[in-house]
């Protein structure tokens, strides 16, 4: 058996202005001040003689390789992203970049924002368009019912309100 594994799909297309702005100063961090101070750790590691058995020298190579291919990704990535910054015509109904309070069955409300699969973070409640919540709640109007197959079982929620920042 191979330790091939297909690459996963790339999601969404679609970003934030705030999602691309992070990406790019993470972009910026890596390049301009990330991998510099590793270079120069790795030139004076390598300055110090025996590479063979130089720990410095080996861990600052394996982060120059990871920097490099993170930088490599983001500017890939970056490329082919969409910024959408504007709001859609219709900001009654669920679309990319909208906040949505979401109501269950006993009464507790979450809120969360659809953004690309590039900005998702759940502990900011920043869920991706590609998630299978996200895909009910899109284009979906106010006081909505929606259900979603969870880990748990089938799930319902009521759309409460819906904002665009």
């Amino acid at each position: 058996m191979s330790r091939y594994r297909p690459p996963r799909p790339a999601g969404t297309a679609l970003i934030t202005p705030e999602g691309e702005a992070r990406l790019r100063a993470e972009l910026h961090e890596l390049w301009h001040v990330r991998r510099p101070q590793v270079t120069q750790a790795v030139s004076e590691a390598a300055a110090q003689g025996d590479r063979s058995e130089n720990a410095e020298y080996t861990y600052g190579k394996k982060m120059l390789r990871e920097i490099d291919s993170r930088v490599r990704f983001l500017s890939k990535r970056l490329e082919k992203l969409q910024v959408v910054d504007s709001r859609p015509s219709d900001t009654g109904k669920v679309y990319f970049g909208a906040w949505v309070t979401l109501e269950d069955e006993d009464g507790e409300q979450q809120r969360y924002r659809i953004v690309g699969p590039d900005e998702l973070d759940l502990r900011l409640n920043l869920i991706s368009i590609d998630s299978p919540l996200a895909r009910s709640l899109l284009g979906k109007p106010l006081d909505a019912e929606v259900q979603v197959q969870a880990p748990g079982g089938l799930r319902t929620w009521y759309i409460v309100a819906i904002d665009y920042p």
